[in-house]
């Protein structure tokens, strides 16, 4: 049995932690489940720049009594940690220089500043953990890493799990409803969804689930369209109801310009639910082009139009790749991905 720490100052609720909480709990969910021990140092009061920062701050001198085979940081965390006898591991979620350059404001001064701190990070570890060959291209990129460093394992999800609450959340009826779940930044596209579901708005509604700084924009967005009364903001909503929101959806849309990974994908996919996106980032990795989901370009607003309305006028298309994406999340399910990264850090 091995013994990994992992640190992250990711906040420990999906609500501030987003997909990267989730990444990260359901992980090591399943590598303790594989008979190994996991140690999970999260005290972070908050997402701030300086939250995260004092947090690592804090992290160096707790390691200096704790012994594992194995400390994983996620992210930036872990970067002030001193080299030592553990294999230290950055397992970076969200390629934070990449996703400031798909921000403004606040938001991209404060990713730009932990982007440094993950820069150093990737240098002065061991090994390098990312999700995507999108992602490892970007911190060869932004980092000056060397591809051969970068092990790349995807995202996982406990199908059982998810499976088991789909199962019992209610089947309500209605119009057709289209889904996205996403924090509300810039990158997102949700702004794009909203322009292209105008001619849609007689045929489905559009359930947007999550919070962020674009929500009272989008709101405001959604009123000028005139499509307040067909779109419902939905803010963040606890397990049992999100899982509810998927098991109603007809369609999953996304048309997010910059993903990591993308684990909502695999939640839709999870949830037999075909999925109109970008063609942008790992998307392509995550779904098959044609076969779970259909691809547009980035802020194409009359492509998303064509490819929403092609599936709610094709019940025979959604059904074909609602099964075709049943069986791709397979791949993705938490033991076989948590092996996956059990054998990129040498443990057997």
């Amino acid at each position: 049995m091995a013994h990994l720490i992992f640190l992250t100052s990711t906040p420990a609720t999906i609500a501030e932690g987003s997909g990267t909480w989730v990444g990260i709990s359901v992980l090591r969910d399943a590598i303790v489940a594989l008979g190994h021990d996991v140690t999970l140092m999260s005290d972070a009061v908050g997402k701030s720049v300086l939250a995260r920062i004092l947090f690592n701050l804090r992290a160096r001198s707790r390691f200096r009594h704790i012994q594992a085979d194995v400390v994983v940081g996620f992210d930036l965390d872990g970067v002030f940690l001193r080299n030592g006898p553990s294999l230290h591991v950055a397992s970076i979620k969200g390629v934070l220089a990449d996703e400031a350059s798909h921000e403004h404001g606040a938001s991209r001064i404060g990713l730009a500043l932990l982007a440094r701190l993950e820069a150093r990070h990737v240098r002065r570890c061991d090994r390098v953990i990312t999700t995507s060959v999108y992602s490892s291209e970007r911190i060869a990129e932004f980092y000056g890493t060397k591809l051969d460093k970068i092990v790349v394992v995807p995202e996982l999800i406990d199908l059982a799990s998810w499976r088991q609450g789909l199962a019992e959340a209610p089947l309500l009826e209605g119009p057709p409803r289209i889904l996205c779940v996403a924090h509300l930044y810039p990158r997102k596209g949700v702004d794009t969804l909203l322009r292209a579901f105008v001619p849609l708005q007689r045929r489905a509604v559009l359930r947007i689930v999550g919070i962020g700084p674009e929500r009272l924009r989008l709101e405001h967005l959604a009123r000028e369209l005139a499509i307040a009364d067909r779109v419902h903001f939905l803010g963040h909503l606890p397990l049992p109801a999100l899982t509810a929101e998927y098991r109603n959806a007809t369609i999953f849309a996304l048309p997010s310009s910059q993903e990591g990974f993308g684990i909502v994908f695999l939640e839709a996919m999870a949830s037999s639910l075909p999925v109109v996106a970008a063609r942008a980032a790992a998307v392509p990795e995550v779904v098959a082009e044609g076969v779970t989901a259909l691809l547009v370009d980035p802020n194409d607003e009359a492509a998303l139009t064509n490819s929403l309305e092609t599936l709610l006028d094709d019940p025979a298309q959604r059904e074909a790749m609602s099964a075709a994406g049943y069986v791709r999340v397979q791949r993705y399910d938490a033991p076989v991905v948590a092996r996956q990264f059990l054998d990129a850090i040498g443990i057997a």
